[in-house]
């Protein structure tokens, strides 16, 4: 989540080149990025401080070959590049390249190339693997005595294990735990109905943790996770903060039971969603209407939380109405007298905002559906709202976890 200094020297001046970068996942796929920048007079470039005239951005964008990484053309298109392992570096490949050569075009002859190893573990941090009653994922502690602050990391409707943003949390000083809800090991293989006790299990074991300091815990979630997170300031007493990113302050798609209470899923009407030419889906309009009282039951009433709120939004977001749910968030804390909450709205962001420089993905591939998802955003506006977010998610966090 730091930012690399990229700079080249010894070419002639004014010399046009053209910056890329190339990564693999895990199964090998390629991704590729690339700039159009010329030398200044000295016959250097700094990606600091120097702008980039075409490729895939313009402008002064330090880490822009790492946030428009995509994948390369022989590709099967719509990928992301996230790193499934955080005990190894993601390797990127940075080369410059003879004059201006367009994107997928065959580049001009290599005149110097470099290596970045991009970390998601600092050294010391350590890694545990749970299984913890019923709880499962992985507990990332970092190094020293502590106590730190500890906080539950949840992802979306992909389901599975997703641990990056959660070693990130450690290397900056949090006990992390991530924590997967379907289609982990033993967990429910699809999302069909949720108890809020595993959540509870989950996050008094992190609060008894004797690395963690209390009282409360925090927790942070995207989409569904985010949404989980509000039920879980909520409703248990252990959590004391939440932030949730592009998430809606109703329950959907699979009822959750806490006890005796069932709050319903909002349902998606995929007589509602559109096909682009392309054949990218589009589901901006498909959920029911939160706003709708005939689905005031499915509402999670976050008014009875006693912790705080980071609600976190793209303005773009495509997948569904983040905003909106953010506004009708704010508007239910507001009628019950309640200041407990903040607000980052980011014009131009999709739906997916994680720690900075992870690759834009305007259009992902469901891994349930299998189809191509219309995520929203713009690459640039994107990579300025993951950058600033991640600051202000540590900050909130430190301030209400101590």
């Amino acid at each position: 989540d730091e930012r690399v200094e990229t700079r080249v020297a010894g070419l002639g001046p004014g010399q046009p080149v053209t910056l890329r970068a190339v990564a693999a996942d895990e199964r090998g796929c390629l991704f590729q990025s690339c700039a159009h920048y010329r030398a200044d007079g000295r016959g250097e470039l700094h990606l600091g401080t120097d702008a980039s005239h075409g490729g895939d951005y313009t402008g002064v964008e330090p880490m822009g070959l790492f946030w428009s990484l995509a994948p390369a053309g022989m590709e099967r298109p719509y990928q992301r590049l996230v790193p499934r392992s955080t005990g190894t570096p993601m390797k990127v490949e940075m080369l410059v390249h003879q004059g201006h050569s367009l994107p997928g075009a065959i580049p001009g002859p290599v005149v110097a190339k470099a290596e970045v190893e991009r970390w998601f573990t600092a050294p010391g941090v350590r890694r545990i693997r749970l299984k913890e009653g019923g709880v499962r994922g992985s507990l990332f502690l970092p190094p020293g005595d502590g106590p730190f602050p500890g906080v539950i990391d949840m992802y979306g409707d992909e389901g599975g294990l997703i641990e990056f943003r959660s070693s990130l949390l450690a290397t900056r000083g949090f006990a992390a735990l991530s924590l997967p809800y379907f289609d982990f090991e033993d967990l429910p293989k699809v999302m069909k109905e949720f108890k809020l006790e595993y959540f509870e299990e989950a996050a008094r074991f992190l609060r008894c943790h004797p690395k963690v300091k209390g009282p409360g815990v925090g927790v942070i979630g995207t989409g569904k996770g985010a949404e989980l997170a509000l039920s879980m300031i909520t409703f248990l007493p252990e959590v004391v903060a939440a932030v949730s990113i592009s998430g809606c302050s109703s329950n959907t798609v699979a009822d959750l039971h806490y006890g005796e209470m069932t709050l319903p899923g909002l349902r998606f009407d995929m007589n509602k969603v559109s096909v682009s030419d392309a054949g990218v889906f589009d589901t901006f309009e498909a959920l029911d209407d939160p706003a709708n009282p005939a689905n005031s039951p499915c509402t999670i009433p976050i008014e009875k939380a006693e912790g705080h709120f980071l609600l976190v939004v793209g303005e773009d977001d495509r997948m569904w109405k983040s905003s909106l749910y953010a506004e009708l968030a704010i508007g239910r804390l507001r009628q019950h007298g309640k200041e407990n909450f903040e607000l980052l709205s980011y014009p131009g962001a999709g739906h997916r905002i994680d720690p900075p420089s992870t690759p834009f993905c305007q259009v992902a591939l469901d891994r349930v559906l299998g189809v191509p998802i219309l995520g929203g955003g713009e690459s640039k506006a994107h990579a300025h709202a993951q950058e600033h977010s991640w600051r202000k998610i540590q900050e909130f966090l430190h301030l209400h976890l101590g």
